[in-house]
């Protein structure tokens, strides 16, 4: 129980900024997305035209959208002995993320995340912290992470954006593969690293596995969703998520969504005086 930031921090990770730079043409905006020189290969078809392929990615990138989204989580996780947990994830889109864990009916935590930054506190150790980005991406040991990115992996959503010219796609037994052909730099103010990248889609198009592994090292994050849900406003959401850390840092934890509501609700966030802040190292 002396480890509420980070896991809160994990958490809210797994649903879902000041966009950092992302080389090869990673850009989130579905508007920009070209497909004219993706390959999609097909066990009965050697290659499909360009409207087959323009609609698997419109299916991938493009969703219902949604102002506001309230989930109820349980979570259990490898590097803590009280679980399950009970979280509460709020997201306002494109504005703040917002997340509080209880334990036994006790506020044991609660974030906020904007565009600008990461705030969070453990009330039961009764300290903060308050800082940019780099933070979730040194406790995740990777570097992708920003704001819309959170937004995304909250949704089940693509979060890669792999150019025209740097992508498979191909059809097998579980819906789509699609796959880097070759490794993906991400550079920012900092450090510079390339990934191989993999996500599996479903046959209806629901992103059910992402795997990221670092080039250079036994670095890889996995991401799996399961269990798709249709919602009444036509949006569809994963109801588990599995998240995976291997190599110089290992993790595991597992989110069961027990209750989506797109409602608006309040937000408070303020740190009492009497909590010590954590500097980030």
């Amino acid at each position: 129980m002396k480890k509420w930031i980070p896991l809160l921090i994990f958490t809210i990770l797994i649903y879902s900024c000041k966009a950092r730079k992302v080389a090869s043409q990673q850009d989130q905006n579905t508007d920009s997305l070209s497909v004219a020189n993706t390959d999609i290969k097909d066990p009965d078809k050697k290659d499909k035209n360009i409207s087959d392929r323009l609609d698997f990615y419109q299916k991938i990138y493009i969703h219902p959208q949604f102002d506001y989204l309230k989930i109820n989580s349980k979570i259990t996780a490898d590097n803590i002995k009280v679980s399950p947990l009970d979280a509460i994830i709020y997201i306002e889109t494109d504005k703040k993320i917002w997340s509080r864990i209880d334990f036994l009916f006790f506020n044991a935590a609660r974030a906020l995340i904007t565009p600008d930054g990461i705030k969070a506190m453990d009330k039961y150790n009764k300290n903060y912290i308050d800082s940019d980005f780099d933070y979730l991406n040194n406790l995740l040991n990777v570097n992708f992470i920003d704001y819309k990115n959170l937004e995304k992996l909250l949704e089940g959503r693509t979060f890669f954006t792999l150019s025209d010219t740097n992508a498979k796609i191909i059809k097998n037994n579980d819906g789509y593969l699609v796959e880097s052909l070759s490794n993906i730099k991400v550079s920012t103010e900092n450090i510079e690293r390339e990934y191989k990248i993999m996500m599996q889609y479903s046959e209806d198009f629901n992103l059910t596995n992402v795997n990221l592994r670092d080039a250079k090292s036994n670095d890889s994050m996995e991401i799996v969703y399961s269990d798709w849900e249709l919602q009444s406003n036509n949006v569809k959401l994963p109801k588990n998520v599995k998240i995976i850390i291997k190599g110089s840092k290992n993790s595991q934890i597992l989110i069961e969504n027990t209750k989506f509501d797109f409602s608006r609700m309040d937000t408070p966030y303020s740190v009492p005086s009497s909590y010590k802040k954590i500097e980030i190292q």
